[in-house]
């Protein structure tokens, strides 16, 4: 099946073709399509259980759309086309059920901690997480609204430094793709983000990172029109197989 992979800003797009598709009457064609709301850090991992899930179930064709999980726990609450939303925190979901935005309770799938990326080269020489605190090294973080952003901030905290990062991304991929493009010193991000790099960055551990891992929920949407196929998906993620793709990821178990 063709995969098809959106970020958030083509939402309204998605939603005009979902509605061509299924404008022709119930005769008119047999394909489904399961819309998957997920933060941007699952990236690598629901691109390949896209696949897997298409290989599957014959006739259905998964829309991931990968964004900050606060943009889209909001597209959630507005009942935007959407099946499936997982975040990248308990925070975000509970907001999500507070809006109204998913049906039933959300369950956690994984695990997952934060590390200091740095471009390949270590062009600022740094060799611990503290060295950050330096004069003229440049680090960054994700915005305070977004998971790995507030997970960013208490760990600067806990670790006493006071340097003000040089800019704050969107989400942890804006951040990581800066780090790889050499446009910073540093940056935090996950574990598993850095691992999906490969050779383009190094990593050194942030102190503390493992006290408090972020914590990944999953939930069908309020608005969701594929009930059986959002659980169907659900159950892949949290069975022997969706695990099996996280964990070789980098991610903890739940």
């Amino acid at each position: 099946m063709k995969k098809t992979v959106l970020t958030g800003s083509a939402l309204v797009m998605a939603l005009a073709l979902s509605a061509c598709g299924s404008s022709g009457g119930g005769s008119s064609s047999k394909t489904q399509t399961l819309t998957v709301l997920a933060a941007s850090s699952l990236t690598e991992t629901f691109t390949d259980l896209q696949k897997t899930f298409e290989q599957q179930h014959k006739g259905v064709k998964v829309t991931m759309v990968f964004d900050s999980s606060a943009t889209l726990e909001q597209q959630a609450a507005q009942q935007a086309p959407g099946d499936i939303l997982a975040t990248a925190d308990k925070k975000t979901m509970d907001q999500a059920k507070t809006d109204k935005g998913i049906s039933g309770d959300a369950t956690e799938f994984a695990t997952n901690t934060m590390v200091l990326a740095i471009p390949a080269a270590n062009p600022a020489k740094l060799t611990s997480f503290a060295g950050i605190q330096a004069k003229g090294i440049d680090f960054l973080t994700c915005v305070p609204t977004a998971p790995c952003g507030s997970a960013a901030a208490a760990l600067l905290k806990t670790n006493g430094i006071t340097h003000a990062p040089a800019s704050q991304e969107v989400d942890v991929k804006s951040v990581l793709q800066k780090i790889e493009s050499g446009e910073a010193d540093a940056g935090m991000v996950y574990v598993t983000d850095v691992t999906a790099a490969g050779a383009k960055v190094s990593s050194l551990p942030v102190p503390h990172s493992s006290d408090s891992p972020n914590t990944y929920w999953i939930a069908a949407t309020a608005g969701t029109k594929q009930a059986k196929l959002s659980q169907e998906f659900i159950a892949l993620l949290e069975g022997r197989e969706g695990q099996g793709v996280l964990s070789k990821a980098g991610f903890g178990k739940p």
